[in-house]
Formats: structure tokens, C-alpha cells, sequence
């Protein structure tokens, strides 16, 4: 779990042991005790005293300023997402005494629920945890945990069902870790936030690493394989609009290539929807 009251030092720390002394031109002579950087190292790329650095990273002095952190970044090889992240971290204060905060429900606008049943593709929305918050037919057909109140990363990284439908899962749980850290921030204190994030700690030990590395990613569009159990192949474009009124809400749509064999798969998977027949299978159609 994450020390809430020392966030800005675990994430330098973090990054810190991934950079290695040739990517930063440092000559390694003999055997080094240490993964990654050293303190003083990073200390003397940045242009601060080794000192400063250490009570950053000790949580000791909680008010660098943006250039300090932008040196920082720059030693530790941050690109922009994960420097908009320290920065972030940077600015922000002790938590310690502050009441732990109720938890926040997070409520889909009436008008993106009736959006989103009207669509005739795979559409969703997640919430800033990546809680499926309200789903369509069609998103439920392509993935039977695309429903509300199931969670995208406990589904990723705990049901073997989930992990079947990507042929490369353990790649792409990297990026969704990454997300989902650009996503939370540092508002660590949400007791959504830590309940989800020991749960997986505790059952994925792939989670737990990936954590441990403090990658940060904004999650953008992308495409997506997905190996449908009843349809076969499917590649589809993943659109994420950020919903207005609704912060930290991202409404989630896939869509094929027209006239691709995907397009012809992914309509099959909807006429199924639609007009499902008594003990009808879709694959039984795909031949």
C-alpha cells in the first residue's frame, strides 16, 4: 500500500532503481550494491545537494519547486505523463491529519445512460477506479465482466475468463496499471482507491510489481485484439471521451474498420444480441 504521507519520496525512489548508470552516462566501475541510481547520483545530474534530495525523498521536505522536480525528471528520465505526475505529487501537502473522506459514489448522467443503450456498438463507462459504472448489450456480449459493478482491473488480473480474450494480457495489464495511476493521482486516501489496491496486491503478484514500479500512462485510444470466444478474432478500434460534468467518468466505445472481417464478426455478435434464438451460439454461424 502507499504511504499516504510521503507519496512525492516513494515515487522518486521508485523511479530512481529503474534508471540504470549507462542511460544517464554515469561509467559503472565495480560492483554496485544498489539497484539503479544512486542518491547522491541523481542528486548531482539534477544540480541539487545530496542532502535536499534525500529529505525529499525521506519526506522530509514536502516544498520542492517546479524546477527542482523538473531536473528531477529529467534525471530520472520521465516522460511527459509521469513528469505531470511528480508535479502533481510536488504540489501536494501531508494527508495524516486530515479525516479520512466517505466514499465517493459515482453516479452515470442520465443522459449518457440512454446514449450508450441507443449505440449500436460496444460502449461503457468507467469510473476514475475503472469500475464499469454502466454498460450496453453489446459491451456486456463482447465481455461478460463489461457490466456495472465489476472492476476492469480485478477482471483483468484475477478471472482467467478476462485474461482469455487477450492473447497477450500480461502486456497490457502494464499499460492499465500505468492508467490507472495517471488516473487516481495523488488522491491515495479514497477508500475505494486503497481497498482496490490491497485486494490485488494481496491476490496478483503480477499486480504487485507492476504497482511497485510507479509507471505512469494516460490512458488513450488504442486498438484492441480480442479473441471472442464465439465470434473468433476481433480487432477494434478503443475510443475514451472524457465525460462533461461527470469528473473522472470516461465514456469507452470499440468500433472496427469498416468492411473488415472484425466489422462482419462484430455486427454477427449483435444480431445475436438482438434477436438471440433458443440455445443459439453465435460461432454456430461463423463458418
Amino acid at each position: 500500500m502507499p504511504d499516504e504521507s510521503n507519496l512525492l519520496g516513494e515515487y522518486v525512489r521508485a523511479r530512481r532503481e529503474l534508471v540504470t548508470p549507462e542511460q544517464v552516462g554515469i561509467p559503472v566501475i565495480g560492483v554496485r550494491r544498489v539497484r539503479g541510481l544512486r542518491r547522491e547520483e541523481v542528486a548531482m545530474l539534477a544540480g541539487i545537494s545530496a542532502d535536499y534530495y534525500l529529505r525529499l525523498e525521506q519526506g522530509r521536505d514536502r516544498n520542492p519547486s517546479v524546477q527542482v522536480l523538473e531536473s528531477i525528471a529529467r534525471v530520472l528520465l520521465l516522460d511527459a505523463d509521469a513528469t505531470a505526475h511528480l508535479l502533481l505529487l510536488g504540489a501536494d501537502r501531508p494527508r495524516r491529519h486530515r479525516p479520512r473522506p466517505r466514499p465517493r459514489k459515482e453516479t452515470v448522467p442520465s443522459g449518457v445512460a440512454k446514449l450508450i443503450a441507443t449505440l449500436p456498438l460496444p460502449a461503457l463507462v468507467e469510473g476514475r477506479y475503472f469500475d464499469v459504472l454502466a454498460a450496453n448489450s453489446l459491451a456486456t456480449a463482447l465481455s461478460p465482466r463489461f457490466t456495472a459493478g465489476a472492476n476492469r482491473l480485478r477482471s483483468l488480473f484475477l478471472d482467467p475468463a478476462e485474461q482469455a480474450l487477450y492473447p497477450y494480457w500480461e502486456s497490457a495489464a502494464g499499460g492499465m496499471v500505468a492508467g490507472f495511476r495517471e488516473s487516481v493521482g495523488a488522491d491515495t486516501d479514497d477508500p475505494r482507491f486503497i481497498e482496490l489496491v490491497g485486494e490485488l496486491s494481496l491476490a496478483s503478484p503480477l499486480f504487485s510489481r507492476l504497482w511497485a514500479r510507479h509507471d505512469v500512462q494516460a490512458c488513450e485510444a488504442a486498438p484492441k485484439h480480442i479473441e471472442h470466444p464465439q465470434v473468433g478474432g476481433l480487432q477494434l478500434n478503443r475510443e475514451r471521451l472524457s465525460i462533461d460534468g461527470a469528473e473522472g467518468q470516461t465514456l469507452v466505445v470499440y468500433h472496427p474498420d469498416a468492411g473488415t472481417d472484425s466489422a462482419d464478426r462484430l455486427a454477427l455478435l449483435a444480431s445475436a444480441v438482438q434477436t438471440p434464438a433458443v440455445g443459439a451460439d453465435p460461432s454456430d454461424l461463423v463458418r
